[in-house]
């Protein structure tokens, strides 16, 4: 089954929550599978911080043959987040009213604008009802906003390894990270690659708060007791801000852990658990027991305010980005929720 990458142009001034506009915007959005005749298989995935609409890039093996959600059964979608820097509008896109990179003048964005923007591209395609919405972390937050902002339109949601509201453990995170681009004596410029060590540093800070203490224990213990130095943690941290460097910018990490900051589904409305109350779609809302980040806590907050919704925890060795690697167990999950069985850990 091909998969097919698009582009949606927005040409009308957006007005954002928070009081600017943007002149406009784009969305790359990728797609794979076939519209069944009655248009009710399709699939809508909300990717996480540093993801792209290829979903099958970061998470294929829940898209493949005999998976729940299996391409030749589905049609699913996935759009670069707008404030991306896969396709989508973000700060290194030309702003069409300088003729020049936003950079530093890129509007403050948050999951409402994203959510906003994701539905604009849902009636251009005039999809009317979406089978299942799903996402992890900065994602599952997306899937929270947009199945309160629009409880008629989806039948199933899964948000995974997320919450209702941004903690203050996980701003405190992401302060920590945008500290570290600062600090970078590059950031100021007006420049692709501005910020582009302090993004490194950035990356090895949230890579402690992606996994737990576990995880390094077991994938990155030294294998003698004789080493001064060059420890097998230390370059691994290091690699992982090369790695992220080489596929992203500073600009755009900074915008999207501001989005996820302000995450809150009870601003300007009446209150957290009344936004939860008003979700109409079947929830399924799957947590991680060795979390860091998001704790098992905030997604059995989450199952106890969506009605009716059911709450899983997959085990995983590697902390919120378990949702990204323990495939088996989340695909078995999956398809007990949609054959409503008795899940392997239900909410008592």
């Amino acid at each position: 089954m091909e998969k097919h990458d698009h582009t949606f142009h927005y040409n009308h001034s957006f007005n954002l929550e928070c009081g600017e506009t943007l002149p406009g915007f784009q969305l790359k959005y990728t797609t794979l599978g076939k519209l069944n005749a009655d248009r009710s298989n399709i699939v809508w995935v909300c990717h996480a911080l540093t993801g792209s609409s290829d979903f099958t890039d970061w998470w294929g093996d829940l898209f493949r043959e005999g998976s729940a959600f299996d391409p030749n059964t589905h049609f699913i979608i996935c759009a670069n987040i707008l404030g991306g820097c896969y396709g989508s509008t973000g700060p290194l896109s030309i702003n069409p009213e300088t003729g020049k990179p936003f950079y530093h003048t890129f509007p403050l964005l948050t999951n409402r604008d994203v959510v906003k923007a994701f539905d604009l591209l849902r009636q251009e395609l005039k999809i009317e009802k979406i089978y299942t919405l799903l996402g992890g972390s900065l994602g599952g937050q997306q899937v929270v906003e947009w199945a309160i902002q629009q409880p008629d339109v989806f039948e199933y949601i899964i948000p995974l390894a997320c919450n209702a509201f941004h903690s203050p453990w996980g701003i405190a995170f992401n302060e920590a990270q945008r500290l570290a681009i600062e600090a970078d004596p590059t950031w100021k410029e007006n420049d692709l690659r501005a910020g582009s060590e302090g993004l490194k540093a950035a990356r090895a800070i949230g890579m402690i708060s992606y996994r737990y203490y576990e995880t390094f224990n077991q994938t990155q213990a030294e294998k003698t007791n004789d080493k001064l130095g060059e420890f097998r943690a230390a370059t691994y941290q290091r690699y992982q801000g090369e790695k992220l460097v080489n596929r992203f910018n500073a600009f755009t990490y900074y915008t999207l852990s501001k989005i996820m900051d302000s995450h809150n589904v009870g601003r300007n409305r009446l209150g957290i658990k009344e936004a939860l109350h008003s979700i109409r779609a079947k929830a399924l809302v799957v947590a991680i027991d060795t979390d860091f980040l998001f704790p098992v806590s905030e997604q059995k907050f989450l199952a106890e305010n969506i009605p009716h919704a059911q709450y899983a925890e997959l085990t995983s060795l590697y902390g919120h980005d378990g949702f990204l690697v323990e495939f088996e167990q989340l695909d078995t999950i999956i398809k007990q929720f949609y054959n409503q069985k008795t899940l392997r850990k239900v909410l008592s």
